[in-house]
């Protein structure tokens, strides 16, 4: 047997091309050249292809070729193989094997390390055992010398507070001993320091009521508080009535001082000179007077004490100048009025000062004694203003107080003056009651019981006169004019003087000039027109919206009745038209002078009605025998159905005149109306009676109608511009007069507009034609022209503009 060959040439040999130990097929030689692509990946320093191997890997791998058994079979090919992969793979870990090694190295370092940091833990954890037992040892020592500290501290606390109460219980006997000393001041600062303690030590034995004895302690302290007060007390009321008694006999050995400065020196003056010893003390009252009601009763007596001695220094003095501020304005009681409560006013205000000089806390009794001090001024004026019955007086008086007393000064000044405002007030109450009593009488007496002159009632001849006199007043200044001209085309320095009589008469005609009527003018005014607005203008001012509202209705329907009765009178004496338009003119007067005043004129009156009484006693006359039945009694039930009820109406001044008004401008158009056409007014009714029962003749002949159309139209032309005329006279209103003529103008053309009408049904052409009956339309061009021929003739007489609405007639008013 031959010797094998080395295991690569038997491994070349495998694939040989001529004899393959081993014939490989083609996946079999894929497989190869994959494990060899792997192996070269793996391994690649390994090249099985290299022929040179130097050094001792030459050497080696000739031993290990040697050594190298040949491969003949399977299984020492794979062998082989597991040797080769053991050997290349110890040679690619041996750098991780040394780091193996080298870590196992460290692990046994760092076990002993870890076994001497034990063994110092072991250490540390006796030391820290020592330390603790150390730290607590200390702890309880410290502790223990805080606690002595502490009971020390509280102990030092106790014994100086125990000291300090004991200095509440010991100083009763000084504070004793100090306030029964003879030389001690009650304006010193130790008795202020007394007090001081006092209020302390009181303090401090209501909060400690618990310790021994304070109760007795307490009953001492409030004993020399007492003590202490008294000599307060005392000390002010010693100066007081020092200062009272040295004016008083001053007052008495010299008499009232005549001079002012005198007196004021004397009444305030003595006063203000204890006021350094009396102020300490009183502020030191009032201090503590916010704090105990002691120091409070104290303050309260001073004042009383004070306000006394007050008032007889200046109660007889004030009296005394009352009587000479009576005497000498004896019968000028408006002035009385105002220099009595002027001299009131000035004392309160004065007392009131000084007052406060002394005192700083405020009072609720210097009111009080402020007003019983001007209570003297009541009693002095009230008799005075109960006997006054003049008007003007008592209306002047209720200004003094009211405006110039009351709102000038005592709002503007009320806290030293709210005395003398309530006094000021209750006069003015009396006032006011007297004035009211006493406007009810005038109104009573002249107005509604006024007994008109013949001059009074002189109407239209007063009005024509001041027309006469406005026309001579524009005649004289035409000619003065014309002459003034002449003068200055001559000698421009030689002017005529103006007499005073011409300057009174030119007022007039100015007044004339300018548009009003001469009823305009305040003294053309009817008596009790110009009395009634007068007495309501005085009352507007003087007393309380209330009483001033149903005094102007009592007021107002007693002028308009005034008015309703001259008119009566002057219907006698002159004549319809004229009369109406007197009522007319003032009504429109009294309208407009009422409206200014800002009050509800609408009043409220309370009346019983007696309408079911009536209705009740019949009932109980029918049901006479149930008078004494139980059930469905006839006397009970008059009790229940029969009672009176109250009823409330209102009354309303204004529309009381506005309906007088509306009244009287319709009796005038239909006077006015009768006057013009009385005659056809009759055919009509005629003609009224014919149809509705067909008796009589039913106008007449044409003869007869014609003559009395031809009258009624020679009327409409004479009377038309009479009433025109009277109309401007009275009323001086443009306005005014078209709206009072316009609904007599409508009457008219009605009329006629009637009487074609009937004369159309009872007369033929001939009949109408002798008539001459003038259409409608022809009428009313006859009147306008009429107006317009008046109109132009007064021109330059009254050429009146419109006057204001509340002195105008309204369309509601026709």
């Amino acid at each position: 047997m031959s010797k094998p060959k080395p295991f690569p040439h038997n491994l070349n040999q495998w694939d040989s091309c001529e004899n393959p130990l081993a014939p490989l097929t083609e996946c079999q030689k894929d497989c190869l050249s994959s494990l060899e692509t792997v192996v070269t990946s793996y391994f690649p320093s390994w090249n099985p292809q290299s022929d040179s191997i130097s050094g001792g890997d030459d050497e080696k791998a000739q031993r290990d070729s040697q050594d190298t058994l040949p491969i003949e079979r399977y299984q020492e090919l794979l062998q082989h193989y597991l040797s080769l992969e053991r050997k290349y793979v110890s040679m690619y870990d041996m750098k991780y094997n040394l780091y193996l090694n080298e870590l196992k190295s460290r692990r046994s370092e760092c076990e002993k390390v870890c076994s001497q940091i034990e063994d110092a833990l072991n250490d540390f954890s006796a030391l820290y055992k020592q330390y603790t037992e150390v730290s607590g040892k200390t702890t309880s020592l410290y502790e223990a010398s805080e606690q002595l500290i502490s009971d020390q501290k509280q102990l030092n606390a106790t014994i100086d507070s125990i000291t300090e109460y004991v200095r509440y219980f010991k100083e009763i006997d000084v504070i004793s001993e100090k306030l029964d000393a003879p030389t001690l001041s009650v304006n010193s600062e130790m008795f202020f320091n007394i007090l001081e303690k006092i209020d302390t030590n009181i303090n401090f034995m209501q909060n400690n009521s618990s310790y021994n004895e304070s109760g007795v302690y307490l009953v001492r302290y409030r004993h020399c508080q007492s003590k202490a007060i008294a000599l307060i007390q005392n000390y002010i009321f010693n100066l007081f009535s020092k200062t009272t008694e040295s004016i008083l006999n001053l007052k008495d050995s010299e008499g009232t001082p005549e001079n002012a400065d005198a007196a004021l020196a004397l009444f305030y003056g003595r006063f203000q000179t204890i006021l350094s010893k009396t102020k300490p003390v009183i502020e030191q009252v009032e201090g503590k007077s916010y704090k105990r009601q002691e120091y409070d009763s104290l303050l309260l007596e001073c004042h009383q004490y004070y306000w006394s001695q007050r008032g007889l220094v200046l109660g007889a003095s004030i009296q005394k100048s009352l009587n000479s501020v009576r005497e000498k304005y004896n019968g000028d009681h408006c002035s009385l009025v105002r220099h009595a409560c002027a001299l009131l006013l000035h004392a309160s205000i004065d007392e009131h000062r000084l007052f406060y000089e002394f005192f700083s806390k405020q009072s609720s009794g210097l009111t009080a004694y402020l007003e019983s001090l001007c209570t003297s001024l009541y009693d002095a004026l009230r008799p005075f203003i109960i006997h006054i019955n003049h008007l003007e007086t008592l209306a002047e008086i209720c200004c003094i107080l009211r405006i110039e007393m009351l709102d000038e000064h005592v709002q503007n000044n009320f806290e030293p003056l709210e005395g003398f405002g309530n006094i000021c007030l209750q006069l003015l109450h009396d006032v006011q009651e007297r004035l009211v009593f006493r406007a009810h009488l005038y109104l009573q007496s002249d107005v509604l019981n006024y007994n008109p002159s013949a001059g009074d009632l002189a109407y239209p001849e007063k009005l024509k006169m001041m027309e006469d006199i406005a026309e001579s007043i524009r005649e004289e200044t035409r000619q003065s004019r014309m002459k003034k001209i002449s003068v200055s085309s001559t000698d421009s320095s030689a002017l005529e003087p103006v007499s005073r009589n011409h300057i009174v008469i030119d007022s007039i005609y100015q007044k004339t000039h300018m548009g009003n009527s001469p009823a305009d003018l305040h003294g053309m005014w009817y008596p009790t027109v110009r009395r009634t607005l007068v007495c309501l203008s005085r009352l507007y001012r003087c007393v309380d919206r209330s009483v001033f509202q149903s005094l102007s209705q009592e007021a107002i329907c007693l002028c308009v009745q005034s008015i309703e009765n001259a008119r009566q009178e002057i219907e006698r004496r002159a004549s319809t038209l004229d009369a109406e338009l007197f009522q007319i003119k003032h009504l429109l007067i009294l309208r407009e002078q009422i409206a200014p005043f800002q009050v509800d004129f609408t009043i409220k009156e309370y009346s019983l009605d007696f309408s079911k009484v009536k209705t009740a006693a019949f009932g109980l006359l029918e049901k006479s025998s149930r008078l004494f039945t139980l059930s469905n009694n006839a006397l009970l039930q008059f009790l229940l159905e029969g009672a009176p009820q109250m009823k409330e109406q209102l009354i309303d001044s204004r529309k009381h005149v506005d309906a007088k008004l509306k009244f009287t401008c319709q009796r005038l158009i239909q006077h006015a109306t009768y006057l013009l056409i009385f005659p056809v007014v009759k055919l009509l009714e005629k003609d009224k009676l014919h149809e509705a029962t067909g008796q009589g003749d039913a106008l007449g002949g044409a003869r007869e109608v014609a003559a009395i159309v031809a009258d009624v139209l020679r009327v409409i032309k004479f009377k038309c511009p009479e009433i025109q005329q009277s109309m401007q006279l009275y009323l001086a209103n443009k306005e005014t007069e078209f709206i009072l003529f316009k609904p007599v103008k409508n009457n008219i053309c009605a009329a006629f507009t009637q009487l074609h009408q009937a004369l159309n049904k009872y007369y033929n052409a001939e009949d109408l034609l002798l008539i001459a009956c003038p259409l409608p339309e022809q009428i009313s061009v006859m009147l306008s022209s009429t107006t317009l021929t008046q109109g132009k003739s007064n021109r330059d007489s009254f050429s009146q503009p419109t006057l204001k609405r509340s002195q105008s007639v309204t369309k509601q008013d026709v």
